[in-house]
């Protein structure tokens, strides 16, 4: 790469870690009392996938190591947000699926978290929005496909 390449990129990072960080810390602060982030994730990912998966695929989906997602399901469970049971062909394996309370929480926790998107989406614009996620998307595939 040359200097002008490497400055791009550093930019570019540099603007995608500020706005990760931005949009973590707001929708962190709307999500319901006792909600983390990584909570609403999980509940978020299985809600939407409506089916049960492992920790291990889990962990792989949000690229933390298995103790993270480990962590994270042991406190949903403790919620009764989840619910984990064992493979009954594989007594080393567990899988996971949301509960009725968890989509519950889950529906509020996008309840609160919407209006701030929306407002985000609103003040740039829905065409840039939609210009932006391709971009984005093809971005998020080749960070992948390096990790």
């Amino acid at each position: 790469m040359n200097e002008r390449t490497d400055d791009l990129a550093i930019t570019l990072f540099g603007e995608l870690f500020m706005a990760d960080q931005l949009a973590r810390n707001r929708i962190s602060k709307a999500l319901p009392k006792g909600m983390e982030l990584s909570h609403f994730s999980v509940l978020n990912h299985l809600a939407r996938i409506g089916d049960e998966r492992t920790p291990a695929q889990l962990a792989r989906a949000f690229h933390v190591t298995r103790g993270a997602m480990t962590n994270t399901l042991s406190r949903l469970e403790w919620a009764g947000h989840i619910h984990i049971r064992p493979d009954w062909d594989d007594a080393r394996q567990k899988f996971v699926a949301i509960s009725p309370a968890g989509r519950a929480a889950r529906d509020a926790a996008v309840a609160a978290v919407v209006p701030l998107i929306s407002d985000v989406v609103g003040a740039l614009g829905a065409d840039k929005v939609r210009a932006l996620l391709p971009v984005l998307r093809e971005l998020r595939v080749k960070m992948e496909g390096e990790g």
